[in-house]
């Protein structure tokens, strides 16, 4: 089961710290994903920088929001100990 995320930050150039309920937590570079749907809207670093977690996963304004599932695969991920 993909652990629900617990805290989301936004850094520069588009990535996100993640942190995952069981301990893990990475960087999730979003910089691939801008070009597509809703995600483009984001580009906006102030927009992009609006990151919250809500139910255990990823939203912005607007409705937008990402699976943990996919948040997980994606990240680049420091497993704890």
């Amino acid at each position: 089961m993909t652990p629900k995320i617990t805290a989301a930050t936004a850094e520069s150039d588009h990535r996100l710290l993640v942190e995952f309920e069981n301990g893990d937590r990475g960087i999730l570079d979003m910089t691939p994903f801008l070009d597509f749907g809703v995600f483009q809207a984001l580009q906006d670093s102030a927009r992009f920088r609006q990151v919250r977690v809500a139910f255990g996963t990823i939203e912005w304004p607007g409705g937008i929001d990402l699976d943990p599932s996919f948040v997980h695969s994606k990240c680049q991920l420091e497993i704890a100990a």
